[in-house]
């Protein structure tokens, strides 16, 4: 570990564990003082195999997801 905390996993272990630049890791401690890390994938491009879902019309239209749809302050004219 450096002085100012950062902390290199070895090339072998990443391999091993499929750790890849993007995941973060969770690190804990239990009342005995042992150490768990656990492995949160969020890998770059993590969505790349999802399809696109269709929201109707041809594509051009906005959708209110936000609940902001009666406000005028959130309108869709220019």
């Amino acid at each position: 570990m450096s002085d100012s905390g950062v902390v290199t996993v070895p090339a072998s272990l990443r391999r091993r564990l499929d750790i890849e630049p993007g995941d973060k890791l969770r690190w804990s401690t239990d009342d005995d003082g042992n150490l768990t890390v656990e492995i949160v994938r969020q890998r770059y491009g993590a969505f790349e195999d999802f399809e696109p879902v269709p929201m109707g019309g041809d594509g051009s239209e906005t959708h209110d997801v936000t609940g902001h749809g009666n406000d005028p302050a959130f309108t869709e004219d220019p």
